[in-house]
Order: structure tokens, then C-alpha cells, then sequence
């Protein structure tokens, strides 16, 4: 059961592998600092944060967001290690709120690793303080125990790491922004917040909350601030001195957006007629992106408070039951029978009021997402929609892509697309073996495939929605055990080189990319874009790593992990179809990798969390259908154009 906590309150761990899950509604900093038994922090080493964001026993996130989750194994925690002050900061120098009480009331929840939360806390009544020690873990008579501090600073980060004993606080707070602030730069930022009004289900929290409190309308990311603002350069493409731009195309208009499609006037009593794209944006292709992110908030919100009424009524009703029970007048006889059966029907009729309200936001959301999916541009479509029979390369990239469905048990056949922003921040693992709640093929060989298949479909979608010439995909096979899966890549031409195989060609491929993502950040940093080798492939790359650890030495994972690390801020993604247990060999030395990586399955399984109430959604790969050759159709014109592309440099680099 939940434990709600008040400023000063504690509580007892009962595990200890655990996550922080941090709701604040803008981008704050979250980072962590490790005490002795005083609470004493000795140095900058005894602190996670975004320049530095793993210590033993605690990761933190590496740049600020409206939502963290921190992961702790307070097992690893070192023996002169006993508080872990969980810390908040505002960003300086990027934009938004100076000061908490400026924004809604940030929420700690610690949760086990299943999604379950223990302890809960809203940091209220903060003004000036632009920093805030929200709760603290700490060991208690051998046993963990969590306490909420709501501690504020109006001095900001460096005053709080005074407060805690760090001398060189100043100095930290310092790094920490500078790092916030390069990171910044290429992060993701949720859907802009839907006013109030709007037309869509608005349903109350899981365990009776409510929605937080309507936010203005904003702007989309990536809108001007003032109009006549002159057009961005092409992605990729180096400006005369400036650094090369591995970040999404900014969407600018010199004119307001035009207004949303609305719905026709519905009928008294009746909801109102969905229509696609009646979201906020400044584009057609942004509006059905919001449009689709609403779609899965009141999906998630609607359930959980079905969920928690059901909870509720479990709940009266044995509470009602106890009270017959305990009393020996009633516990027997006319009376107890007529108590029970009272107990059982208030437990009943509430059910089937929360079921009514269920179905009826249900179908509203059936209703919408049958005509949103007829709507969806190819880099949002099924492979099964006709929009992708009259594919053409397309001459910018689009704001997402989707990599699958998402759905909830309530009603399997509600599908949500599953969109992630481009260029893609995480990585991507393609689970090719059996975990968690896995119910795939007993067949460890068909799973394998059915994993490589996934990953050629969600590279094809990339490879699909880039100009030509824009992206480029890398295969690492060292056995050549995924060939047949990886054919139509290799038949039609879009590979940058045929798939690497064994040590040898594993360890090049590998270097090849290093030195690359090396030679752009020193370009970058140095502002001397114009100093790359001429030769340099400047498109985003993508590399997908079939069957690992197979053919990699100790190097080849170094180099593995540094790809994951600082690939995406300089157009470098990576794709890794792989057993985890495959690895269990270099135990502790992975963690990190696999836990940067966004976890999919070539099977449906419910193993992905949503960031508003934390159900646990199952997830559907991008599956071609079978017998169809859309697929081949759309990698052939792919490959096709990337030919072309090819021959008129190359004949330009003959005539010049």
C-alpha cells in the first residue's frame, strides 16, 4: 500500500532495487548526493548528477526533463554510505521557471522495480527557492527507510551543496548547469500541455488524484518566439563556420499556425464527433502527433481511475464485511446475511458505474483513433495502410516516427501508435530473448528471428522518412546468422557496406564510427566544422548489432558503450538485437548500456510504462503483414533514390 508523505515523515524500504520516479511538469535538474552517518558530503565524488550521472548504487539522468526516474540498489550502496539525498534544481541559462513556487508542486514517488510505488510525496509551499532537497534514503538499524525533506533553497544549487558539507559547491553547481545546458540543446520535450475544454476524456489520476491544473497554451517546440524568422538550414548541413546540426528541423512560420479542423456540432447529450488533427500545432504533422500522445494520456488517465474505483469497492465492501464479522450479534443469523449481501451489492453497483463511465470513454477513443489512424502520414501509418502505396522520398524528416502499438488489457482492440521524436535520443534493444512477462516462442531460434525481422522493420521506417542521403544504416552480424532477415537491406542497395562479419570486421566497424563521432564533437566544440575530412559521411548513421556479444572483445564493448553514450547528440543511433542473458559475462560492466537502450520486444508483451500513472502497456511491434511486399517496395525506391543521389555527386566530383 502507498505510503503519502508529509515534510518530515518517514517510512520503512521494504526492498532495495528501486526507482525515484520525478513528476515536476518543466524541465528541472534531478541528481543525487551520497552522506555519511551526519549526512555529510565529502567531496564532488559523493555526488550524481547530469555531468556525472553514475555512482555506486545510483544512476541519475544526464540532462533536465519534466519527468526523471532514477535507479538505486541500495545493496551497492558502499558501507560508509548512509543518506541518499535526492536533489531538484531549475536549469539556469535555458529558458522557463527561476523559482518553484512559479510552477506546479514537483511529486516524488519512490517505486519498486515493477512499476509498484511505496512512498509518495508533493513538495508544496516552495516560492523564491530555485533548488529543493526533496527526500532522503537512509539506513536505520541495518534496515533502509525513505523520508521526505522538502528542504528549499532560494540560493540555488550551490547553496544546497554548501548546506551539505561540499566545499567546492559553487564550483559543481557550475558543471552541472554548463552540462544541463549542453544537453538541453538536443532534448526531448513532452506534448505541449492540452488546455482545459478541449473535448477530450479528462478523467481523475490513479488512487482518487486529479489532473493537474490546466497549464496556458504553448507554443511547439521548435516555434518562434517572434514572427519573420528566417528559414533553418537542411539538417546535416554545415552553416558557413557554424556547427553541423544533428537536431530536429526547427518548424518555423513567419504566420501564426492556422487553427486546428474542429468538429461538427454534436447533438444534445452526445460527444462530440472526433476529427483528425484537432490537437495544437503548427503543422498538419504536428497536430497529429499531439493528437496521438492525447489519445494514449486519456487512455491511460480513463483506466486508471476504472482501476481505482473497482480498488475502492473491493475495498468498502471488506471493510463492510470485517465490521459484520467482528461483531458477535452479527456475525451469524438474518441479519449478517442481509448485511453481506448489502456489502456485496453497493460493491457491485459502484463496479458497474465505473464500468459505464469506462466503456463510454472507451468508445469516444475507439471513435477518434479510427479516424486519426485513416489520417496518419506513412512515418505515423501501419505498414498496413494504403498511405504507404503511394510512397515517395521525402524531402524532410518528419517530427516522429512510430515504432509500434501500444495497448491496455481493458480493451485489447484500442490500439495506440506508439510515436518517439526524431532524431532518436535512446537507443533501441531488441529483445531476442525471454524475460519479465515474456510469452513468445518457446523456439529460441524463431525468436531470434522474429527479433531481427523487428529490427529490419523499424529500420526500413527510419531509412523511409529521411531525405535521401540523410541517414545511412551499419549491420554488424558476426556470425551471418541473421541473412536471410537482413536481405531485403543488402538486395536493395541502402546499406552503407555489406553487413560486418567475425572479430575482424566487428573491431572496424566499430572504429570507423568512433573516429567519427570523435572528429565531429572536437569540430563542434572547436566551431571548425569546415575542418572535417572531405570524404566524412555527415549523414546520421544508424548501427544495428545482431547476436551479441558473439565476435566482441573487451575493446569492441568499450567502444560499444562510448556509441551509446555520445552517438545520438552527433547523429550516431544504435539498434542492438540481443539476449541479455547472452551477457551475463560481463555482468555490472553492461548495466549502464542496457539501461540507456529503449527496451522492445519482437512479440507483444507488456513491459513499457507511460509517464503519467505507470501502467504497464503492451507493446506491439512494427510487424510487416504477412505476404506483403511493402516493405521491399519502400527500402527498393529508398535504395533507388540513394543511387541516384550517389551518381550526381559523383559526377559532380568528376567535373569539378
Amino acid at each position: 500500500m502507498t505510503a503519502e508523505l508529509v515534510r518530515g515523515q518517514n517510512h520503512p524500504l521494504p526492498q532495495t532495487r528501486l526507482e525515484i520516479r520525478i513528476s515536476a511538469g518543466n524541465p528541472i535538474v534531478a541528481g543525487a548526493t551520497l552522506g555519511d552517518e551526519r549526512g555529510t558530503v565529502h567531496g564532488a565524488e559523493w555526488v550524481a548528477h547530469p555531468a556525472s550521472p553514475q555512482l555506486a548504487g545510483i544512476e541519475v539522468p544526464k540532462q533536465a526533463a519534466a519527468d526523471h526516474r532514477l535507479a538505486v540498489d541500495l545493496d551497492a550502496m558502499p558501507e560508509h554510505i548512509h543518506r541518499v539525498t535526492v536533489l531538484l534544481a531549475l536549469p539556469t541559462g535555458v529558458g522557463g521557471p527561476t523559482r518553484f513556487g512559479a510552477m506546479a508542486a514537483p511529486s516524488v514517488a519512490v517505486t519498486g522495480l515493477d512499476g509498484t510505488e511505496i512512498a509518495g510525496y508533493t513538495i508544496t509551499d516552495l516560492d523564491s527557492e530555485s533548488a529543493v532537497a526533496a527526500l532522503e534514503l537512509y539506513r536505520r538499524q541495518g534496515a533502509w527507510k525513505v523520508r521526505a525533506i522538502g528542504q528549499g533553497y532560494a540560493g540555488g544549487l550551490a547553496a544546497m551543496l554548501h548546506d551539505q558539507g561540499l566545499e567546492q559547491g559553487t564550483d559543481l553547481a557550475a558543471r552541472i548547469n554548463e552540462a544541463v545546458a549542453r544537453g538541453v540543446a538536443r532534448s526531448v520535450a513532452q506534448p505541449p500541455p492540452r488546455p482545459e475544454g478541449d473535448g477530450r476524456v479528462r478523467t481523475a489520476a490513479a488512487g482518487g488524484g486529479t489532473d493537474p491544473a490546466p497549464a496556458q497554451p504553448q507554443q511547439p517546440q521548435g516555434a518562434p518566439q517572434q514572427p519573420q524568422t528566417p528559414p533553418q538550414q537542411p539538417q546535416g548541413t554545415p552553416a558557413a563556420g557554424g556547427p553541423i546540426d544533428y537536431q530536429h528541423p526547427g518548424r518555423r512560420t513567419a504566420a501564426p499556425p492556422t487553427p486546428p479542423p474542429t468538429a461538427p456540432p454534436a447533438a444534445p447529450g452526445q460527444p462530440a464527433q472526433p476529427v483528425a488533427g484537432d490537437a495544437s500545432g503548427w503543422s498538419m504533422d504536428e497536430r497529429l502527433y499531439n493528437q496521438v500522445w492525447g489519445m494514449f494520456e486519456d487512455l491511460a488517465r480513463t483506466t486508471a481511475a476504472y482501476r481505482s474505483a473497482v480498488d475502492f469497492a473491493e475495498s468498502r465492501m471488506e471493510q463492510e464485511l470485517d465490521r459484520v464479522l467482528s461483531d458477535p450479534r452479527t456475525r451469524v443469523g438474518p441479519a449478517a446475511d442481509s448485511a453481506r449481501a448489502e456489502a456485496r451489492a453497493k460493491q457491485t453497483d459502484l463496479v458497474e458505474q465505473a464500468r459505464i463511465a469506462l466503456d463510454r470513454d472507451l468508445a469516444q477513443l475507439i471513435a477518434e483513433a479510427e479516424v486519426v489512424e485513416s489520417a496518419l502520414p506513412y512515418a505515423y501509418a501501419r505498414w498496413d495502410s494504403p498511405v504507404w502505396q503511394a510512397y515517395q522520398v521525402p524531402m524532410e524528416v518528419p517530427m516522429a516516427l512510430r515504432l509500434g502499438d501500444l495497448h491496455l488489457p481493458e480493451r485489447a482492440d484500442l490500439r495506440i501508435p506508439m510515436l518517439v521524436r526524431l532524431p532518436l535520443e535512446r537507443g533501441l534493444w531488441i529483445d531476442a530473448g525471454r524475460s519479465g512477462s515474456f510469452d513468445g516462442p518457446a523456439d529460441s531460434g524463431e525468436l531470434r528471428r522474429l527479433a531481427a525481422d523487428a529490427a529490419v522493420a523499424i529500420a526500413a521506417r527510419m531509412l523511409a522518412v529521411y531525405p535521401a542521403g540523410e541517414f545511412a544504416v551499419r549491420v554488424i552480424d558476426p556470425a551471418g546468422s541473421a541473412a536471410g532477415s537482413f536481405a531485403p537491406l543488402v538486395g536493395s542497395g541502402v546499406l552503407a557496406e555489406p553487413p560486418a562479419a567475425g572479430a575482424q570486421g566487428v573491431s572496424a566497424v566499430l572504429a570507423a564510427l568512433t573516429q567519427r563521432v570523435d572528429l565531429v564533437q572536437m569540430a563542434i566544440r572547436s566551431g571548425a566544422t569546415d575542418a572535417l575530412p572531405p570524404d566524412m559521411d555527415t549523414a546520421e548513421q544508424l548501427l544495428i548489432v545482431h547476436d551479441f556479444p558473439h565476435g566482441f572483445d573487451d575493446r569492441a564493448v568499450t567502444q560499444l558503450r562510448y556509441l551509446a553514450d555520445e552517438g545520438p547528440s552527433v547523429g550516431v543511433h544504435l539498434m542492438m538485437v540481443a539476449d541479455r542473458e547472452d551477457a551475463r559475462a560481463y555482468g555490472p560492466v553492461l548495466d549502464p548500456l542496457w539501461r540507456s537502450l529503449l527496451r522492445l520486444t519482437p512479440v507483444a508483451d507488456d513491459h513499457l510504462a507511460d509517464p503519467w500513472v505507470g501502467h504497464a502497456w503492451t507493446y506491439e511491434p512494427p510487424t510487416v503483414p504477412p505476404g506483403s511486399r511493402v516493405l521491399d517496395q519502400v527500402v527498393g525506391e529508398v535504395g533507388r533514390a540513394a543511387q541516384a543521389l550517389r551518381a550526381a555527386r559523383a559526377r559532380q566530383s568528376y567535373g569539378s
